[in-house]
């Protein structure tokens, strides 16, 4: 595990012409900093990471991946080529597909929604099927789990039909983005789209109160009940903002955790400062991920701790392990380290008890790099012989696990035996808490693009990393969507509907 020395140079973008300039990673006053000079539109500087040591401590977990074996365009100027080429580092671990750009919400803030756009984006469900087809096609390996997003996922009539379509086309897991309105006011939608392939509700929640979260607080009580009632597995999302949401974040987990019968997890994503802000308003909302585990850590009083946390790349270990023992290539998830942290948390007696408690977690990953290398070169594969080599005692603490539950059983039957019932009972014991701060101009880092594994499908063929589909809009999601969408006169013309009539909640620029 090699630290990364500070500074370094990267490649990023102007945020105002979206040149490919050099951009310079450094410490200043405990925090890491990116600053670039664009020779037309002069000197950038933002936060990259609100903590050097946390950033070091991540780095030592940084993995490329194996690549991309069949790249669909060719290798290019990037961000500016990407669909994905030949120079990406990581495989597809989650496929986007926007149902649509229309909402049920108007937001002061969103720029994406069919009335602004001007326009009705809406794949046909052929089309749909051409996209994860084609991200099952994918070498060395191929995509496994689909996210319905949007806009409103839940505005297409035909939803249910796109669920069994990419459910046929092999998916194991799909999980719906929403904000849970249909949720709430349909009480069997849950049952509906749990029976039709869902997995996991994506839940749009950014606080515990109507200020902080006024897009469904009222409706998350209904919600929860639903999918309790469906046994539809549901993970928060909340969009995290300095000055307007920091101060729930212990909270937010809080509530999770009493819901923890129906809410696997909480992914808590730092703000994204799409457009053109002025330095002032970027310093006003810019929160990181180590401000984040600082603030949670303060909140509650240290029950979870910013050390609890590992960067994503840190559990490849396991692929690799699994990956010896089956001689196929397995999932990886090696995202740039900055990308996402993460721990599992486990409740019992009202407290919160993360993972890192009871498991060595650092010294179980070390091992499994090491027994997966001995194991690749061995011809000993057979379950006899793995358990004669595969000892996890000595990473687990019993006496401080949770009661009444066998860790070592539960990680020897996911890790050798493969079984994903094992695998279930770790998620349905247990509540993830994640971290995922996606990019923007100001923050902008190639390296990180390179190596991204959410990934976007379009109707013309491409698998987009997330980062340039949303970042760049003008050359991706704007330009894809427009070219594949319906003007809204037509729209309204041939559907017989209005696009107002979709809207169920305005939701105004707090004061």
């Amino acid at each position: 595990m090699n630290e990364i020395t500070l500074p370094y140079k990267t490649r990023s973008l102007c945020p105002e012409c979206l040149a490919i300039i050099e951009a310079e990673v450094y410490p200043e006053n405990g925090k890491v900093m990116i600053k670039k000079i664009c020779k037309d539109h002069g000197e950038f500087v933002d936060v990259y990471w609100g903590d050097v040591e946390l950033f070091k401590r991540a780095s030592r977990f940084a993995r490329d991946g194996k690549g991309i074996e069949n790249p669909i365009t060719e290798k290019g100027n990037c961000p500016f080529s990407c669909g994905l080429c030949g120079n990406h580092k990581s495989h597809t671990a989650l496929l986007n597909i926007v149902l649509t750009n229309r909402c049920d919400l108007a937001c002061w803030y969103c720029f994406f929604y069919a009335k602004r756009a001007g326009y009705v984006y809406e794949p046909t469900i052929e089309q749909i099927r051409q996209m994860v087809r084609l991200a099952k096609q994918m070498k060395p390996v191929a995509c496994n789990a689909v996210q319905l997003t949007g806009g409103e996922p839940t505005l297409r009539g035909d939803l249910l039909e796109i669920i069994r379509v990419i459910k046929e086309e092999g998916y194991d897991h799909i999980q719906l983005n929403t904000n849970g309105i249909k949720l709430a006011l349909e009480s069997d939608f849950a049952v509906k789209v749990r029976e039709a392939g869902v997995n996991t509700v994506y839940l749009s929640y950014d606080g515990i109160d109507e200020k902080t979260n006024p897009k469904n607080h009222n409706e998350v009580p209904k919600i929860l009940d639903n999918c309790r009632k469906a046994g539809l597995g549901i993970v928060l999302v909340p969009t995290v903002i300095r000055s307007v949401n920091d101060h729930q974040l212990a909270d937010i987990i809080r509530f999770a955790a009493k819901n923890v019968d129906i809410v696997r997890g909480v992914n808590f994503q730092p703000v994204s400062l799409v457009g053109s802000m002025p330095k002032k308003e970027r310093d006003q909302y810019r929160i990181t991920i180590p401000d984040c585990l600082k603030a949670i850590e303060e909140q509650t009083n240290g029950e979870i701790s910013r050390d609890d946390f590992y960067p994503v790349p840190s559990v490849v270990p396991v692929s690799r392990f699994v990956e010896a023992i089956t001689s196929r290539p397995q999932y990886e998830l090696t995202a740039h380290f900055a990308c996402g942290m993460a721990t599992y948390l486990f409740i019992e007696d009202g407290k919160m008890i993360p993972i890192t408690r009871f498991i060595d977690i650092a010294g179980f990953l070390e091992f499994l790099d090491k027994k997966a290398d001995e194991i690749r070169d061995s011809r000993m594969k057979s379950l006899k012989a793995l358990k004669n080599v595969i000892d996890l005692r000595k990473f687990i603490d019993s006496s401080k696990a949770p009661k009444g539950m066998s860790m070592r059983s539960i990680l020897f039957n996911i890790l050798v035996k493969h079984d994903y019932s094992a695998l279930g009972e770790f998620h349905k014991k247990s509540l993830f808490i994640g971290f995922m701060h996606f990019q923007d101009l100001y923050n902008y880092d190639i390296a990180r693009v390179e190596r991204c594994e959410i990934h976007y499908a379009t109707p013309d063929g491409r698998i987009i990393p997330f980062c340039t589909f949303n970042v760049i809009p003008e050359y991706y999601r704007d330009r894809i969507q427009e070219k594949y969408g319906t003007p809204i006169e037509e729209w309204e013309r041939k559907t017989g509907r209005k696009l107002r009539d979709d809207i169920y909640r305005v939701v105004r620029r707090p004061r």
